[in-house]
Parts: structure tokens; sequence; C-alpha cells
């Protein structure tokens, strides 16, 4: 679209006024910045110039004016300045994603000689979309059955009145019970939103967006997936988790699409006769082989195709863990922000064997966290608590989880507290747990907002307080990785 203005239009003049409240904008010396209207969104104005005198080729012009500061300066400004008296700064036409806003084009160079993850993987997809999650989506194996043989075993009728299943020109609910019975092996593990492992009835017929190219590959259970984004529209870069089992569409963020990476690929036929590929193997990576052999090339080692005790080697699961740790350095995150806004993030070419290794490991110890797989996610920092001459005794989610049920308790250390009623808390939550974002949630708070009116068991409340540690963890390696100098 923008290389299309460019072509069609002699000159593209924006000032753009900002006050986007959503990105939570300030100053660049971090005073206020207000919206000149009474909306979330920035705001920008636009003039497009048109004389029929530009070669067919040619490409305009682009010149732009950044515009910070309170409301009534932005309109003072305004209306004292025209077109030709606003200090504009000519941008350059640079291929292939032709900015229009002022941007840091000395990183662009070396951003783009590194690989995309778009390019690593040879397949990959956006999340599943079920369009009826209150149907096929559960907390519990065992709820989620009896629910989904009831749907089999009713009529039309009591489905749309009582189990509230909408029709859509897609789906069909006579359609459904025609040519489909109950199958409980159709149920499988579903990675709903960061540490928010779920359950779903996994049938092509009930899912409205089945992506069954990718998610076969994800039902095997020795299977990883890494989950990022192409695009950002709110705030940085932080859009990436690891995932097991089939993941559904916006397990890293509501407001972008997300796309799932599965790390290696399986036979199609489930056949037990049929279990291997041609060349003999259960499975093949998922990784393009031509990056894979270039990193073996720069680093002198051998590439295999599975994690083997061969000195010298790596396999497609260090190469992933190398991924995953760039992914969560502050340092590259902060210098190629802009870029990691528009596409899929681009991971620099390790710079030497020893940076390599260093990565790996790091990266390996932030994914079993997020797996939850790491013995340190079970030494609680938390407690579980009930307040002093408390009315009941109950473990169900009552607040809103909000800025009142979270108070600080110990400024020195940075710890919080988090009420889920008026009776039970969680003790000593640090604070960079629970403002932690991975892509456009912070887990520690978004995993208690979805159990809004459900009371927490036992296995609820231990959860939670690994989520904690996870969290806490994970900023911990983040600046672990930060002191590496990966390009």
């Amino acid at each position: 679209m923008r290389w299309n203005l460019l072509k069609t239009y002699d000159k593209i003049y924006t000032i753009d006024l900002h006050g986007n409240s959503k990105k939570k904008e300030v100053c660049p010396d971090g005073t206020i910045d207000q919206n000149v209207f009474d909306i979330m969104q920035g705001v920008a104005i636009t003039i497009f110039v048109k004389t029929g005198k530009k070669k067919t080729n040619q490409l305009g012009k682009v010149f732009h004016y950044d515009l910070f500061g309170k409301r009534d300066d932005k309109y003072n400004f305004l209306w004292d300045n025209s077109l030709k008296t606003i200090d504009y700064v000519e941008l350059p036409n640079k291929a292939p994603n032709y900015f229009m806003v002022q941007k840091d084009f000395a990183v662009e160079e070396d951003y783009l000689k590194a690989f995309s993850l778009g390019d690593l993987f040879k397949i990959y997809s956006a999340g599943v979309v079920t369009s009826r999650d209150k149907l096929v989506v559960g907390t519990d194996k065992d709820i989620l059955s009896k629910r989904m043989k009831e749907f089999f075993n009713s009529d039309i009728d009591f489905i749309k009145n009582n189990m509230k299943v909408k029709e859509n020109q897609s789906f069909k609910i006579d359609n459904v019970l025609r040519e489909n019975d109950y199958e409980e092996n159709n149920i499988t593990s579903f990675s709903y939103r960061p540490f928010d492992k779920r359950v779903v009835y996994y049938n092509e017929n009930l899912i409205e967006r089945f992506r069954g190219n990718v998610m076969e590959h994800m039902l095997h259970n020795d299977n990883l997936g890494l989950m990022s984004n192409k695009k950002v529209e709110v705030g940085n870069f932080a859009h990436a988790m690891i995932y097991t089992g089939v993941v559904e569409s916006h397990a890293v963020s509501l407001k972008e699409i997300n796309y799932v990476f599965p790390l290696y690929v399986y036979p199609k036929n489930d056949n037990p006769d049929i279990k291997m590929l041609i060349d003999g193997r259960e499975r093949t990576p998922n990784l393009d082989e031509n990056i894979v052999f270039d990193i073996a090339e720069r680093l002198k080692l051998q590439y295999t195709f599975e994690k083997e005790e061969i000195k010298g080697s790596f396999a497609p699961i260090d190469v992933l863990d190398y991924v995953y740790a760039v992914l969560y350095s502050p340092t590259y995150r902060e210098k190629y922000k802009e870029f990691l806004k528009i596409d899929f993030p681009r991971i620099p070419y390790p710079k030497d064997l020893n940076t390599f290794w260093n990565l790996v490991k790091l990266g390996k110890e932030v994914r079993e966290i997020h797996l939850l797989e790491s013995n340190k996610v079970e030494d609680y920092i938390t407690s579980y608590e009930m307040a002093v001459n408390a009315e009941n005794d109950h473990n169900v989610i009552t607040t809103k989880i909000v800025k009142k049920d979270w108070e600080i308790i110990d400024t020195e250390k940075q710890l919080g507290r988090i009420w889920i009623n008026e009776s039970k808390y969680f003790d000593n939550v640090p604070v960079t747990a629970w403002e932690f974002f991975i892509g456009g949630y912070q887990p520690a708070q978004k995993w208690l907002k979805d159990r809004k009116e459900r009371e927490l068991n036992y296995e609820d409340i231990l959860h939670y307080q690994k989520i904690i540690v996870a969290l806490t963890e994970t900023d911990r390696i983040m600046k672990e990785i930060d002191k590496i100098e990966i390009d």
C-alpha cells in the first residue's frame, strides 16, 4: 500500500499528532502527551499532493513531522503554521517497507541480513479459531466430555436453546450430527493462553478454522511449537511463547494474528504399519536446510536431525533454543522494535560458537520454565493466605483483579498482594511478575481474570504460584541474555 501511494502521489506530508493512550504514548522527554480529541487512538494529519507531472516510474517524496505535547499546545501549533512553515523531515524511500514514519534506518541493513521465522520454518499457520469456545473448549476433560456427549445426543432445538450453540453460514448443527458421532480421542490438549492449558474437542466439523495442515503435527506430544506474530499493533514486541499441543489463535495476543511454527513434522498416515518417513525417520525437522546448514558452516558444527551426544554437533532443538533466547533479549527487542512491529521477527545468525551455545543454554532455560517443566517453578516464592477474622473460607475469585485488588506490601523489595476475594490472597508476589508481559497479556493478571466466579482448587493454587515463579525467572534470565552481545 505504501509503495502504491508513492507511485500515485508527488508528495506526502504527515503531521503525526500522537496521543495514543492505547500505546501509553508520552513525549520524548517523558512528559504528558495528550490527544487532540477525546479518543484513545492516535491522530495524524496527512496531505497528499498530486500534480500529474511526476513520471510513471518515479516515486513520490515523503515528509514527516512529530508533534507531541499537551492538547492546547498542539492546537496552537496547527493554528499558527501552514504546510510551508513546518520543519518536516524528508524520509528516504527504502524498499521493501517504504516507511512513512521516522525510524532508525541505520539498523535496518543489519536487521535485513538476519533470517526470518517465516523463512526458517517451512510450514506454519495462524492458530486455531473455534468460533464456539463455549461448546468445544474446556478446562477439564471430564466436563468437556460430558458436554460433547450431550451435544451429540440432543436434538437441534435443545442444542440451540439450552446449549446456546449458534449456527452460521459454514456451520449447521444438523450436518454435524448427521455426519459425526462422539469420539473420546477427539479431546486433546489446547494451548489457550500463556500458562493456560485447556482441552478442546478437535474435530474439523466443529472447529471454524481447523488449521489441520499444521496442527496435525502439534497433536504429537513430543513436538514443540513456537508462537509469534507477523505484526504488533499495540505496544512493543514481547510476542514469543513456546507451546505443546494444538494452539489457539490468540495464545500470544488478542489484538493480532498469532502464528505457530512446529519444530518437527510427522508422517500424515496414521496407519501403525506406516510409521516412518521415506528416509526411515519417524519425524523430520521443520527447518529450512539452507539456513541450518549456513549456521553449521559458520560455526563448524555437524547438524543432526535429533539431539545426539556427538561432540561438535547441534540439533533442531538447539536452533529453537537459540531463537528463543534472541527473542527474549531486551537489547534485541529495543534495537529492532520498529521492525518487529511489521513482519515476522528476523534472527541474527550466531556471531560465533561461544555466543551460540551460551544463548542455547539460556533459551533452553526459558523454554523449560515456560512449559513449566523446570524444577525451578516448584520453588514457590509466594504463599496463599487467608485474612485474619475472615468471614468466609471459599476460594472463589470474586474480585475484578484490578488495581484496588493489588496492593504493595513491601516497597523496598517490590512485593505485592493480590486479593481474589474479601478473605483470600496470594502474598509476596513480585511486582515484576505481576506486571510482566508475554505478547499482549500480563499472564499473572490474565490467568486470574479468566477464572472470575470460579473456585480455585488445590492444583489451581499451586499452578498460579508456578506462573509467578516462571515470570520472575524469565525476567532474571532476560537480564542474563542481555549480557551477551548477539550481533
